[in-house]
């Protein structure tokens, strides 16, 4: 049991990245879903739609619970959701491409084509959150309850 809690706490981030990650990918399959297939937008602007609400909910589920950031300022806040959401625009850009391949070049399913694009994009975010947005910093390390 010891070495299941070290195991746990050693990947804890990595846990709670895969389970957040899981869920965005949900938000992101149910809106392009509601929006692509009830509403029958075309399937790049329901992705679009699909990338920018999942992105939210991806910001706060991945600040607050995977990432542990805090930040002293306002402007460390507002820099971080920036960063955030232009490393994210990076993935938007494969996003788009893949489902470009999938749909329009292979004629495939667009559901699944986007289930398949989704692993991709989740795996890609990890790194470029971990690496690029929530990295430990000086500046950012202090917490908000202070």
């Amino acid at each position: 049991m010891k070495q299941l809690l070290q195991l746990y706490d050693k990947y804890k981030s990595v846990i709670a990245y895969l389970f957040f990650g899981g869920l965005t990918t949900l938000v992101n399959l149910v809106v392009f879903f509601v929006t692509a297939t009830m509403w029958g937008w075309n399937y790049q602007i329901a992705t679009a739609m699909a990338w920018f609400i999942s992105v939210l909910f991806a910001y706060v589920t991945n600040r607050v619970w995977v990432f542990h950031s805090h930040f002293t300022t306002f402007e460390a806040l507002w820099r971080e959701i920036i960063t955030f959401f232009s490393v994210r625009a990076a993935t938007l850009i494969m996003d788009e491409g893949i489902m470009w391949i999938g749909v329009s070049l292979l004629s495939q399913n667009e559901m699944l084509t986007k289930l398949v694009d989704q692993v991709i994009v989740v795996l890609a975010n990890y790194f470029f959150s971990k690496w690029f947005v929530f990295r430990k910093t000086k500046a950012t390390s202090s917490s908000m309850n202070e």
